[in-house]
């Protein structure tokens, strides 16, 4: 049974532009409020600006330590609470493990990982004082399967399924969901760093979907009744056949 989103305020990272502009739109679309939440200032006004006032822009920097320690407090400073925060900012390193530097592997693992874990931490202690809320997680296929073609940003999706897995069953008593959806190949700024090759052969092939297909399993599950938890969503394209 579905459960309108009408008068909830949903914080999205990395809401500028790929999953998180489209899950921005879709919730806008179902009725919510959203702070968009991303360091491209001037996207995010623009954005705001076509979208409409329910549409808020929140310029936050999660590899900045101040600025992303700062994030919920200044979100909660334009909005009375927050129902719902999707996690999905992220970056991407593919190829072998010799062919990344550590700077790389820093800033992924300080996006993917630790932002999230930053971000959740900080806003549990809201949802729990009101018995209620909704967190969910941009993981990948990456964390459910040893993709070695993409072995630092999958060791970053493995992390990422274990903490929303674990983080879930602490909230159970709190009356707050935490979920992940899972998506393969995404036609998004992610994929800029994609070997050539493999970016020219899934394209060809068929084997990458667009963000509106994650926007609208975001949207799935978080309109359950409150007694169902969609834990994790995997949302593949129908030909990609690499795991």
């Amino acid at each position: 049974m579905s459960q309108s989103l009408d008068g909830k305020v949903a914080v999205i990272t990395g809401a500028a532009s790929g999953i998180g502009l489209a899950t921005t739109e879709a919730l806008l679309h179902e009725g919510a409020t959203v702070v968009m939440v991303d360091r491209n200032a001037a996207a995010l006004s623009e954005l705001a600006v076509r979208l409409g006032s329910r549409a808020i822009a929140q310029v936050t920097d999660l590899l900045d330590p101040g600025s992303c320690a700062a994030m919920v407090s200044e979100v909660l400073e334009k909005v009375p609470q927050i129902d719902i925060l999707y996690c999905n900012a992220g970056i991407y390193i593919g190829g072998d493990l010799q062919d990344t530097t550590n700077d790389a592997i820093d800033r992924m693992l300080n996006l993917n990982v630790n932002a999230v874990m930053k971000n959740v931490r900080d806003v549990v202690p809201h949802m729990i004082e009101r018995k209620t809320g909704d967190i969910v997680v941009t993981c990948s296929v990456a964390g459910h399967f040893p993709t070695y073609w993409e072995p630092v940003y999958s060791g970053s999706k493995w992390a990422i399924t274990s903490f929303v897995q674990g983080m879930r069953r602490q909230m159970v008593p709190h009356g707050v969901r935490v979920m992940q959806v899972s998506p393969g190949p995404v036609v998004s700024a992610l994929l800029a760093d994609w070997p050539e090759e493999n970016l020219r052969k899934a394209k060809e092939s068929g084997s990458l979907i667009d963000p509106p297909e994650v926007a609208d399993a975001v949207v799935y599950m978080l309109t359950r009744k409150r007694t169902v938890t969609i834990r994790d969503m995997i949302v593949l394209p129908s030909n990609f056949d690499r795991v």
